[in-house]
């Protein structure tokens, strides 16, 4: 099975075991294959960049405080997408310009929002002495 993504970009042949035998079937297992995608990558940019991979936590308490780190991570880099575009824009420019073919090519910009507050954040390092911990 073929599926044509749109002018100038190549098509992807699927194989699939599911039973294809109107248009409307073959859609579906397209549409599938997306959302697996997605899910994919998700996962891809969680264990490379949010430090996933390999933690090295044996108890099971640590494991999930890292979790619910990178989960509020994750959820703050997907808050700073909605910023209106022109700020992030702006937070872009400034601190992480286009390099790299992953940069360039990905739809929504994590990876470089990621490395922008990285750098952000090493120039003027936030001041968290007035918090405290709970242990």
């Amino acid at each position: 099975m073929a599926s044509r993504p749109g002018n100038g970009r190549e098509p992807w042949y699927l194989l699939t075991n599911e039973p294809v035998e109107t248009s409307a079937q073959a859609w579906q297992v397209v549409q599938a294959y997306a959302r697996r995608w997605q899910i994919e990558m998700g996962l891809r940019f969680s264990k490379s960049e949010l430090a996933l991979e390999s933690p090295r936590l044996w108890s099971w308490q640590r494991r999930l405080k890292l979790l619910m780190m990178v989960t509020l991570a994750y959820a703050l880099l997907l808050a700073l997408v909605r910023l209106p575009r022109q700020w992030l824009q702006e937070l872009l420019r400034h601190w992480c310009h286009r390099t790299g073919k992953r940069s360039r090519d990905t739809p929504t910009p994590l990876y470089r929002i990621r490395i922008a507050l990285a750098c952000l954040f090493q120039k003027h390092p936030p001041n968290f002495a007035n918090y405290q911990t709970s242990g």
